[in-house]
């Protein structure tokens, strides 16, 4: 009898234990299916207190979730910068996988074994040591997380927003490849950066939205706070698994303060330099002037990912657009003064010599947004602040219609209620993208290190994807991935911050 209830017991025990996983990988492919994470309670990638204290690699990391923003402080050498990012990210690492993975193969017509040879072959070559240990400590980090990806997938999810739509188009042309996908240079963001007497105490403020798809938007929502062996601490906001912030907004404790808008429909790649995901973190964590970020960014410059950088100095005031092409590149500065961004190249030589786009047409988005810029800069000058920068960020009048009326054409884009789309990116009608964040800051945020920063549109309206799915069966091949992005407060951020404080 006694050994009966023995076994009896072991059964139930096993039982439970089969039941507990099964709904555990239940609930994570349901996580997965619905592709947003954005609100979520439970913090499920913090290490349980075992594995935490067994590994001394996570010592000084820490992770929390505020605002619809994951906080991440990691620090130390390259390899343990990245092992903590790898392990306490991990679910979201291999969530932002699947999503890239899907989009990036269904846009190209290539499977991932390709852009895995790509990370491999092409810009293993041309990233720096210090940044190869940091990419492989992603690797190892999200593997002792159960994440089973290698250094080659985190590497192609780094180039996410280069390979495919900078080097493939240039691959194809060179191997006339016959009946390739149009791919096209993106056009991500609306920004600027502004000082002197534009700005209401004559110091630097700067502003950005990250315009992307929805599928990506929903997931760019990470603020890092790297603390690194060598070079500065840097606060940016970012995607999970990448080493740039990729839509480059951020400041570092040299008091550099940076954003950026695409070019677009730039045309040019050169696959022996450096990829542009280096660059631009290099620059950050090693520029203590716009000098010498310049200068890092041309360091080998591959052409991918090429933007209008927009620059400031907050330990002297001044603020500097730097647009780089392949070919081209060109810097204008000043310290009373403003630049702004919408995916628009303001070179002529670069624009006639690296783009198919039209500067003379005031209906397509980056030139109507333009307009806009332009028009609040003016009618604000001695005016601006964050408070207002933020207001801008979520802007919704059409300067084409001469109304409010939330598109493809307003700083806060809204390319889904569009029946024109952006043709200039091949997004075609109600493609689901637009703004899918903001951030803001000013020189005194800056030496604070420090911004404010809103998840989801910056006009506060939600995205929700039941319904646009069932009105948009053209775009069900995104459904895996495209879930709902809702919006939620301003919130600020600084560097060294802990869970409610």
């Amino acid at each position: 009898m006694h050994t009966r209830r023995i076994a009896t017991s072991t059964v139930f025990l096993v039982c439970a234990v089969l039941l507990a996983s099964l709904v555990m990988q239940r609930d994570g492919l349901l996580s997965y299916f619905s592709g947003s994470r954005a609100f979520a309670k439970n913090d499920s990638a913090t290490p349980p207190p075992g594995k935490a204290a067994a590994d001394a690699r996570l010592n000084g990391s820490a992770r929390h979730e505020e605002g619809g923003w994951i906080y991440l402080h990691i620090e130390g050498p390259p390899a343990q910068l990245g092992f903590q990012h790898g392990y306490l990210l991990a679910p979201e690492i291999d969530d932002a996988f699947r999503a890239i993975r899907l989009d990036n193969t269904h846009r190209t017509g290539r499977n991932w074994d390709f852009f895995r040879a790509t990370a491999r072959d092409v810009l293993w070559p041309g990233i720096d040591a210090e940044y190869r240990e940091e990419l492989t400590g992603i690797a190892d980090g999200a593997r002792a997380n159960g994440i089973a990806l290698d250094v080659w997938d985190i590497v192609a999810m780094n180039a996410f927003e280069e390979v495919p739509d900078y080097y493939v188009p240039w691959l194809n042309a060179q191997q006339k490849v016959a009946n390739a996908p149009h791919l096209v240079s993106p056009g991500n963001c609306s920004a600027f950066v502004a000082t002197g007497s534009y700005t209401k105490d004559g110091k630097i403020v700067i502003a950005h939205n990250n315009w992307t798809g929805y599928w990506a938007g929903q997931r760019w929502r990470i603020i890092f706070d790297i603390v690194p062996a060598q070079g500065h601490r840097m606060l940016v906001d970012g995607f999970p698994g990448v080493i740039t912030s990729d839509d480059d907004f951020g400041v570092n404790d040299a008091g550099i303060m940076t954003t950026e808008t695409t070019i677009t429909q730039f045309n040019g790649y050169d696959p022996k330099g450096k990829p542009e995901f280096v660059r631009s973190r290099k620059a950050l964590q090693y520029a203590a002037s716009i000098d010498e970020y310049v200068s890092l960014m041309l360091e080998g410059n591959n052409g991918g990912y090429a933007n209008d950088w927009l620059l400031g100095d907050r330990k002297t005031g001044e603020i500097a657009q730097l647009e780089l092409g392949l070919k081209n590149h060109k810097l204008w500065r000043t310290r009373d003064g403003y630049f702004v961004g919408s995916n628009f190249a303001s070179d002529p030589k670069l624009i006639q010599e690296e783009t198919n786009f039209d500067p003379k047409n005031p209906a397509s988005s980056p030139n109507a947004r333009r307009a806009r810029w332009e028009q609040l800069m003016k009618q604000n000058k001695g005016k601006i602040d964050v408070a207002l920068a933020e207001k801008f960020l979520g802007d919704h009048y059409d300067v084409v219609l001469q109304r409010e009326e939330a598109d493809e054409r307003t700083l806060c884009g809204h390319t889904d209620t569009s029946l024109r789309g952006v043709p200039e990116w091949e997004w075609h009608a109600n493609y689901p993208g637009g703004a899918v964040q903001g951030k803001a800051m000013d020189s005194a945020m800056a030496a604070a290190m420090s911004f404010r920063a809103r998840i989801g549109h910056p006009c506060g309206q939600d995205f929700i994807a039941k319904p646009f799915h069932e009105k948009n069966p053209q775009y069900a091949w995104q459904a895996p991935i495209l879930g709902d992005m809702k919006a939620g407060p301003w919130t600020l951020f600084r560097a060294g911050q802990s869970a409610g404080k």
